[in-house]
């Protein structure tokens, strides 16, 4: 029966889905009173009667939904709208409010770590202006000076920015201020920046001349008199004044760059005691690099180069003097400790030094595709940060690789430079050594020669400690033994000049006082390839090829990405019938000269063999 029941509603339901509303429930409410009836017509009545009632209060339910539903769209639908647009207006305002606010704190920021230098227009007569010499121009001289005094400069220093007073302001008005952005950024660099502002005047005096007076914030007021021709050098003097007042240590490199280590070392000396925190290890460095520059005690650069460090232990620069003092003192040993100890300041390489800072730990140690590399990149960066010129020491590099077309451009494209005598000195070092690699013994004398006049120069003698042992072979392989021995008495206690002198010796025929030579050679830095490879060059010449292979293996340890002991090792297993392992050493020579003729060569000469 309740499946009868059942089964009638859900028929009755199905049956009219496609009726109106209204007529549903009544419809319903006669199906069911059908059914009843079959079995009770009391029951059927009752029935009827409370489903009519409950059928009438759905309807009276359905009109006022209905009815509630117009009433919201009327009341509430516009304050919906009003809603939403209210709350995407204040979504925008907030973004423009985000953006001011970067905007903001991109210009405190600015400001708290500008340190820039603003020369403001100078106050001038109006008779100068006749000649078209006003304010602005004469503060854009003195700019243009200032420039090319920082330009001139090779350091490592923090440079400033130059600007002029009058140029990049952004005229957008801020609303009923009349305040341009331009002028809230020099508010807030006045108030929390380190800007150096210049200003000035220049004047006519009785004589008929000129006077132009600087004067800056920190910088005391000085006056440069001359004739009415001679702006430009009273511009000059007042950028030089200006300069060093506010960036000593700049300035002292400037002095170095330029030749003038007297007036280096009188002007640090005199400033170190003012000078900030942060200029003084650099102004001990230039201190340091002036009196090796003049033929000072190298002992007391030594002791300036290791304070400086003390000040920064991330004088990175400091650490590479300190090599170059050691090693100018013929202790190369120490030089390449102190290259390890770099290194470890530095979280290990690469790290946290510059590459250029490794120059003489990577010369010592024959590194010389990271020498080479280094050396480029300082000088693509825009004159380089090297007290000396990069050209002849990237020349020197690729020669020292075998690499003779390379090293005859990078000098061709040296330019000259009187300030500088490592220039002239070097290039004909190189000279000297790219001759005796293509077996021109009288040029490379004769150039090496040349190289030896030039290294008188205390400063040629600093910047290269140990190169005059070149000197020696050169002379020996042109005739000139008697020269060959003063080079050598004289040079000094250096790796190159004691495996030269082996070399020499087993050359003229005393191979045991060669042997003695390269064992003190190997004694005087352990730690350094080139003795090591000498001497196995000299085994091997001699029949003693497991010696040899011994030295060299050595060698290759001490200086793994140097060419010539891979060579040199590849030779002797050629001789002991070890084609395979020969080559092998020189195809892993390879990656470190891969310009080397005679390398080449023997690579090509094994493979043809093997094939």
């Amino acid at each position: 029966m309740a499946e009868g029941l059942l089964g009638g509603v859900l028929g009755g339901e199905e049956e009219e889905k496609t009726a109106s509303t209204k007529a549903a429930p009544e419809a319903f409410a006669a199906a069911v009173a059908a059914d009843i009836a079959n079995h009770s017509p009391e029951v059927a009545a009752e029935t009827v009667v409370f489903l009519r009632k409950q059928t009438e209060l759905l309807e009276a339910q359905r009109k006022s939904v209905e009815t509630e539903h117009k009433y919201f769209e009327v009341e509430w639908g516009p304050r919906l709208l009003a809603r939403r647009l209210r709350t995407g207006f204040q979504v925008f305002i907030a973004l423009v409010a985000t953006v001011i606010g970067i905007g903001a704190a991109i210009m405190i920021h600015d400001a708290v770590t500008s340190r820039s230098v603003v020369v403001e227009p100078f106050h001038t007569p109006p008779a100068l202006a006749v000649n078209g010499i006003d304010g602005t121009v004469v503060a854009a001289r003195l700019l243009d000076e200032i420039s090319r005094l920082q330009a001139a400069t090779r350091s490592t220093a923090q440079k400033r920015d130059i600007s002029n007073a009058w140029t990049s302001e952004i005229k957008l008005e801020i609303p009923e201020t009349g305040v341009s952005l331009g002028d809230v950024s020099r508010i807030l660099r006045a108030r929390f920046g380190h800007d150096l502002h210049l200003y000035g005047d220049i004047v006519h005096t009785d004589a008929g001349g000129l006077t132009l007076t600087v004067r800056g914030d920190g910088v005391a007021p000085r006056s440069f008199a001359g004739a009415i021709g001679d702006l430009t050098k009273l511009t000059t003097g007042a950028a030089e004044y200006v300069y060093a007042q506010a960036e000593p240590a700049l300035w002292a490199y400037y002095l170095l760059d330029t030749g003038r280590s007297q007036e280096a070392i009188a002007f640090c000396q005199g400033s170190y005691s003012k000078a900030s925190d942060r200029d003084r290890p650099y102004l001990l460095n230039v201190w340091a690099n002036a009196l090796l520059n003049t033929g000072g005690d190298r002992r007391e650069s030594l002791k300036l180069y290791r304070a400086a460090i003390r000040l920064k232990p991330d004088f990175w620069i400091g650490y590479n003097n300190v090599m170059n003092t050691l090693w100018g003192f013929g202790d190369e040993e120490r030089a390449w400790q102190t290259g390890q100890e770099l290194r470890r300041a530095a979280g290990g390489r690469p790290g946290a030094a510059p590459e250029t800072e490794y120059q003489n730990w990577d010369i010592l140690t024959w590194n010389l595709p990271s020498y080479r590399d280094a050396m480029v990149a300082d000088a693509n960066t825009g004159g380089g940060t090297n007290p000396n010129a990069e050209g002849p020491a990237i020349a020197d590099g690729e020669a020292r690789l075998h690499d003779v077309a390379a090293a005859e451009l990078s000098l061709a494209t040296t330019q000259a430079d009187e300030s500088d005598p490592t220039i002239a000195a070097m290039t004909h070092f190189v000279r000297g050594r790219l001759a005796a690699e293509t077996d021109d013994p009288v040029t490379a004398a004769t150039e090496m020669e040349a190289f030896a006049a030039a290294y008188g120069n205390p400063t040629v003698a600093f910047n290269y400690p140990g190169y005059n042992c070149w000197i020696a072979p050169a002379e020996e392989a042109a005739g000139h033994p008697d020269r060959a021995d003063a080079v050598l008495k004289s040079a000094g206690t250096f790796v190159d000049c004691y495996r030269f002198r082996a070399d020499i010796l087993d050359g003229r025929g005393d191979w045991p006082a060669a042997q003695k030579a390269y064992a003190d050679a190997v004694a005087l830095a352990p730690d350094l390839p080139a003795a090591y490879y000498s001497w196995g060059v000299a085994l091997a010449k001699h029949g003693d090829l497991d010696g040899a292979a011994a030295k060299l293996k050595d060698a290759n340890q001490k200086g793994p990405h140097w060419a010539d002991p891979l060579k040199a090792w590849g030779d002797v297993l050629v001789k002991q019938g070890k084609t395979k392992e020969a080559l092998v050493k020189y195809e892993e020579a390879l990656k470190y000269s891969p310009n080397w003729a005679a390398l080449k060569e023997a690579r090509e000469a094994v493979a043809k063999q093997r094939s």
